[in-house]
């Protein structure tokens, strides 16, 4: 029957079918639509997860200038942008703007959160009056909040840009000055490279250009016969190869 001669051929076909070639053809377009899904589902992720916006920013660092108040405003603008757009680097910047911060690093930490650790300035003397130098010698200019107690800090007045070489002079005299007693209260550097100290107790110590330690130690070998002179010592000018010529102060019975 013309049926059955049909159904012979296609059954003889079939078996001259390449069956692995057919298998491998549809496994290679299931893993292509496998991975166009995988792709389309990471992109969709990828997506939505630029979207997600900065829940929480944890500041740590020891902290005694700086406010809360202070940290955000310097970062509202940056921080409106989302957990990826984020940029750590501008973030950094803006914090290290901050008169009182020295220093400042910046992490993300998933899946929404900023970690930020600040280094404040730390403060070693006071600069031609009105701003400060810190411990690597840098000037900046800072208001102190007013709950802050700044204590005694060493006034140092110089030309610009001679505040590390001063600040540097200043630790050598004072640890000198200090082992016998003295504290310096204020360094000097004239324009014309001239060193003068003032001490705690109230004498001034004219040093001169050149050879400002060795000056100061022979202030300090003859104190002790000035202190027996029982006046009160106003300056000591040591800008001598050898001596020193000492200023008296004027006793109030003189002033009259």
């Amino acid at each position: 029957m013309k049926w059955r001669e049909n159904y012979q051929r296609y059954k003889e076909r079939l078996t001259d079918v390449n069956w692995y070639f057919v298998g491998g053809l549809f496994f290679l377009v299931l893993v292509i639509f496998g991975f166009s899904l995988t792709g389309w589902k990471l992109t969709k992720l990828v997506n939505d997860a630029q979207q997600v916006p900065i829940d929480a920013v944890v500041v740590k660092g020891e902290r005694h200038y700086l406010t809360d108040s202070e940290i955000q405003m310097a970062l509202k603008s940056l921080l409106s942008r989302s957990f990826f757009s984020a940029n750590v680097t501008q973030v950094q910047k803006a914090l290290e703007a901050l008169p009182w911060v020295y220093r400042a690093s910046v992490k993300r930490e998933w899946p929404s959160k900023l970690k930020v650790y600040i280094q404040e300035q730390q403060v070693l003397a006071h600069w031609n009056g009105n701003q400060w130098i810190n411990q690597q010698g840098d000037v900046f200019q800072a208001v102190v909040p007013k709950h802050i107690e700044m204590g005694p800090l060493p006034y140092l007045y110089g030309p610009n840009g001679e505040a590390k070489d001063m600040l540097k002079s200043y630790q050598q005299l004072k640890k000198l000055l200090a082992i016998n007693g003295f504290h310096v209260e204020r360094l000097t550097l004239t324009p014309r490279r001239a060193w003068q100290v003032i001490l705690a107790n109230g004498i001034e110590l004219h040093l001169g250009r050149e050879d400002k330690m060795r000056r100061v130690q022979r202030f300090i070998d003859v104190y002790p016969i000035l202190k027996k002179e029982n006046k009160p010592i106003d300056h000591v000018d040591l800008r001598y190869d050898t001596g020193l010529a000492i200023g008296w102060k004027k006793r109030q019975s003189e002033n009259r």
